[in-house]
């Protein structure tokens, strides 16, 4: 016994000496470290995170709650560009330490990754843009679903999920870039956009070519939250704080009515 003992007793010893620096900082303090918090965006969804073309600056709620969260830890931000289909997957790979870009609250994602408190509840919903003339023509779920009917589609995320489940019989076209299909629709490549209600608002207020007339009665209901990859409480408790915070003090209702109200 006493021979084991002496056999394996540097290897204890050298484990211990070494384990201090074998275990993984959470994310808040590598973030401190860092001096930089990794935003992953899309950075093509009006109102949320939008990517302006002329400014080269990201604009909307969600670039402002990543700067305030920033802020609160003292850092600068980095964003990390991704893309609707990969975002679960850059999420999980540590490609950044949150994401924000108007990511649905669903059980799809919490079951696989961390999603914080919800926040802007009961303004978004699955909706359709079409051209101001054809307003009168798309009343209903029933009035889309016809062979003859284009529906637009970016790839990845909620809209193409919303537009396979319930469209059965119209054609389903995928566009890459999402900021791009209200123009395609104005000019008539496509019938309908599938989109966010919050989104169809800006949308229609920048093209007097497009209309929503489904706006007031969305197909669905439900809310966003920044999105990161389980395992760390710790962040997740934080970025909750946060939100919290800007929920009492009213900030966040400031920022939801500059951004997310729908006339």
């Amino acid at each position: 016994m006493v021979k084991y003992v002496k056999k394996f007793l540097p290897l204890v010893v050298l484990a211990i000496i070494l384990l201090p620096f074998s275990v993984e900082a959470g994310h808040l303090e590598n973030i401190a470290a860092r001096g930089t918090i990794r935003i992953g965006t899309t950075g093509d969804y009006i109102p949320m995170s939008y990517l302006n073309p002329a400014t080269g600056k990201y604009e909307g709620i969600d670039a402002e709650l990543s700067q305030i969260i920033a802020d609160s830890l003292g850092v600068k931000i980095d964003y990390v560009p991704t893309t609707w289909p990969t975002l679960s997957a850059d999420t999980q790979n540590d490609k950044f330490d949150i994401a924000l870009c108007g990511i649905s609250r669903n059980y799809a994602r919490a079951k696989t990754m961390a999603m914080s408190d919800a926040y802007g509840e009961g303004v978004f919903g699955k909706t359709i843009l079409c051209r101001r003339e054809d307003a009168g023509r798309f009343m209903s779920l029933a009035d889309i679903d016809k062979p003859n009917v284009r529906v637009m589609i970016n790839p990845g995320g909620t809209n193409e999920k919303f537009a396979h489940a319930n469209l059965k019989n119209a054609k389903l076209i995928v566009h890459k870039e999402n900021a791009d299909i209200p123009r395609q629709i104005a000019e008539g490549k496509a019938d309908i956009m599938i989109t966010e209600t919050v989104e169809a608002a800006r949308y229609i207020e920048k093209d007097n070519r497009l209309a929503a007339p489904l706006i007031k009665t969305p197909f669905t209901r439900h809310s966003c939250g920044i999105l990161m990859a389980k395992g760390d409480q710790e962040l997740l408790n934080y970025v909750n704080f946060v939100l919290a915070e800007l929920r009492m003090d009213g900030t966040l209702a400031k920022l939801e009515e500059k951004y997310l109200k729908v006339k």
